[in-house]
């Protein structure tokens, strides 16, 4: 990559949802979605979060867009802080900065048409109107492998494979510089997976574009990803270039996750050395003290149990969360 400028940096950055237990306004429930996240993704880089379901990988990466509102942290965006700033002031940073949504079914609206779909970013932001509208929309529809008599149909009318493809269109209307891919190849058949990520790098190339990329399957991840972090019940606890993580995994929850590929070879698979992890994961409203994985680990000490582990760097720009790798 032959730029190392820093577009996106994320700073102790907490997402709490606080709710209401009962009719005591002090009796409130907290759930650490995002607890205390830090990381940054270079300009034209492919960073990965992977994880469990529940994890906060989605969770980060809305409040990372102010969908969310994050309780506590720094986003940086190009060096500017847009944590804080009012709904006017974040109008510029909303058309830099795009998602592609995990569910191809509830984020087209179904009452719209492809063509309404993708043109509403543009109308939000005064890029476009009537003919040249028009022409936009069907030059995006071809971008992601459509055609124009597809834009006057309806989201139901479409496999679920081509309404990722109507999401990520709709994610490039505005010409964005930072997009959020949030479980893109999730529910469709490993075909469709290739050709999605196959767009997803084309058009890489071609738009100088930055992803965030979220998703479960880590050989996906591994082969899209430049750098990649670990997340557990909230927290970081690994992060790694994506060649480094996956030959050289230093926390036991990478290590889990990794020998849970699936190997094709029979043979091979028989003899890997698959780690299962006992246990469920425990709830973010009532976390483990100290060390959050703790409760699943079998290599947890007395010292997991009261002190959380910082995510330090182990080795050059190889970082991860736990006691066992203190010097």
């Amino acid at each position: 990559m032959e730029n190392n400028k820093v577009l996106i940096e994320v700073k102790n950055l907490k997402k709490y949802f606080i709710k209401n237990k009962g009719f005591i306004k002090k009796d409130l429930e907290i759930t650490k979605a995002v607890d205390d996240v830090s990381f940054y993704i270079r300009r034209g880089e492919t960073f990965g979060l992977v994880g469990e379901s529940g994890c906060g990988k989605s969770t980060t990466g809305r409040t990372i867009l102010r969908l969310y509102e994050p309780t506590a942290g720094e986003i940086l965006y190009d060096g500017k802080d847009i944590a804080k700033l009012n709904r006017d002031q974040m109008m510029p940073y909303r058309k830099k900065m795009q998602m592609i949504f995990q569910d191809p079914y509830a984020s087209l609206n179904a009452r719209m048409t492809v063509s309404d779909i993708i043109g509403e970013p543009m109308d939000i932001h005064n890029l476009a109107s009537g003919k040249e509208r028009q022409e936009r929309i069907y030059e995006l529809l071809d971008t992601v492998g459509l055609n124009k008599d597809h834009a006057a149909r309806y989201p139901h009318e479409f496999s679920g494979g081509q309404r990722k493809s109507i999401g990520i269109a709709r994610s490039l209307a505005v010409d964005p510089e930072f997009i959020i891919c949030d479980e893109p190849i999730s529910a469709l058949d490993v075909s469709i997976q290739a050709q999605v990520v196959n767009m997803l790098e084309d058009l890489q190339e071609k738009r100088d574009l930055t992803y965030l990329f979220i998703a479960h399957d880590l050989s996906m991840v591994k082969h899209i990803s430049d750098r990649v972090g670990v997340m557990y019940l909230g927290s970081l606890v690994e992060v790694a270039s994506s060649k480094e993580l996956y030959r050289n995994p230093a926390h036991p929850y990478t290590q889990a996750l990794l020998s849970s590929i699936p190997i094709p070879d029979p043979d091979i698979a028989e003899s890997s050395n698959r780690i299962v992890l006992e246990g469920d994961v425990p709830s973010p409203v009532n976390p483990p003290s100290g060390c959050k994985f703790r409760t699943r680990c079998r290599y947890a000490k007395d010292v997991c149990k009261e002190v959380v582990p910082a995510l330090k760097e182990i080795e050059k720009d190889h970082f991860a969360a736990c006691h066992l790798l203190d010097k």
